[in-house]
């Protein structure tokens, strides 16, 4: 079974022009044209364009996406660099990850303390507590409260 442009488009929303030029800059080698001239996606293409779209969701440049495709295209004799390049992605995932595990509990603490019963309170203290901070420095007072 084949699937037009459009139907891959819609099964791994994306646009059609996104796809194109993803065939363009030479991460989708493994498509073929039909008779018309027109892409046809086997079931195996859909599969190798899934993990084009994990990589690039992950962050993974085209360049590197291409170098890793070109890989799959050369055969087995590339397993070793197709591990390299994925074990290097992956770190890079993990650190990715540790990030907005953190930034992910500073807006959770940040929640807390807004959704706190004293969360006015909480707020006054740090905007005092600010503006002592700035004056001590000499600077400006960056809050311009107004009851």
């Amino acid at each position: 079974m084949t699937y037009a442009i459009g139907d891959v488009a819609e099964k791994f929303n994306l646009s059609i022009s996104t796809i194109r030029y993803y065939d363009k800059r030479g991460l989708l080698p493994f498509v073929s044209k039909n008779k018309s001239g027109h892409r046809a996606f086997t079931d195996s293409d859909l599969k190798m364009l899934y993990t084009v779209c994990c990589l690039k969701d992950t962050g993974m440049s085209i360049e590197h996406i291409r170098d890793y495709i070109s890989a799959v295209m050369a055969g087995d004799t590339t397993i070793d660099d197709r591990i390299a390049m994925l074990k290097d992605h992956r770190e890079t995932i993990l650190r990715q990850q540790a990030v907005l595990q953190e930034s992910l509990a500073e807006i959770d603490l940040k929640l807390e303390n807004y959704q706190a019963p004293d969360a006015h309170t909480f707020v006054q203290k740090e905007v005092a507590y600010v503006n002592q901070e700035k004056a001590r420095a000499g600077l400006k007072k960056p809050f311009q409260v107004k009851r």
